[in-house]
């Protein structure tokens, strides 16, 4: 397969097209028109050395909503009200912190300002979201955030500043999904940490179902 560059015409090649990990594109930018063309395509950016890199992984990693696993210890920290769940209280706090923690085997992270901005912009429009855990002290401690198109919403970065924060916010996000009819959870790639979770891996052909159903 040939890797694609991207102008600042507005397109995607076919998926399919992807190298074997999951690579499709590299370039264009960081428009609003374009990130949302890529989820809906089932494609997300990644940067590296400031250049805006484009994947689309086959398999692919995703929650069924239905499928939550919430382990006996999660449920006893829920009960013990440890922390407590926001959705959008601080959008712009969350994504610094995933931005700003220091995570295993990275150098780094691919948050650049511009990735930063361009999320902001898609918060204060309707379309990404977060999820919000702070401990009894008022302080954010964990969280995630992600894009939400249609029934299905498409995960980007968490973070932890205290042991299961990351999981309390997750969990109180995807029943709230749930209640809201979202059908799926896109993870993205591999982590044991989702997979405790719940997520699993599925082919490409079954997430471009997906997508079509419902984005």
């Amino acid at each position: 397969m040939q890797l694609h560059i991207l102008s600042d015409k507005i397109w995607f090649p076919p998926v399919e097209e992807s190298l074997k990990d999951g690579l499709l594109a590299i370039g264009g930018d960081l428009s609003e028109e374009r990130i949302l063309l890529a989820y809906r395509n089932g494609i997300f950016p990644w940067f590296e050395d400031k250049v805006p890199l484009w994947w689309s992984p086959d398999p692919r990693f995703v929650l069924f909503p239905d499928r939550l696993k919430v382990s006996k210890s999660m449920q006893a920290i829920i009960r013990k009200d440890f922390f407590h769940f926001e959705k959008n209280k601080d959008f712009e706090a969350v994504i610094t912190a995933c931005r700003q923690i220091t995570r295993n085997n990275q150098n780094g992270t691919w948050i650049t300002e511009e990735v930063k901005k361009a999320y902001i912009d898609l918060h204060k429009n309707g379309y990404a979201i977060s999820a919000e855990a702070y401990n009894n002290h008022g302080e954010l401690v964990g969280g995630l955030y992600g894009i939400l198109l249609g029934k299905i919403f498409f995960g980007e970065s968490m973070f932890s500043k205290e042991s299961n924060a990351s999981k309390f916010a997750f969990i109180h996000l995807v029943k709230e999904l749930k209640q809201n009819g979202i059908q799926l959870i896109d993870c993205q790639v591999y982590t044991q940490h989702l997979e405790s979770l719940g997520a699993e891996m599925i082919d490409r052909k079954s997430f471009k179902e997906y997508l079509e159903k419902y984005v």
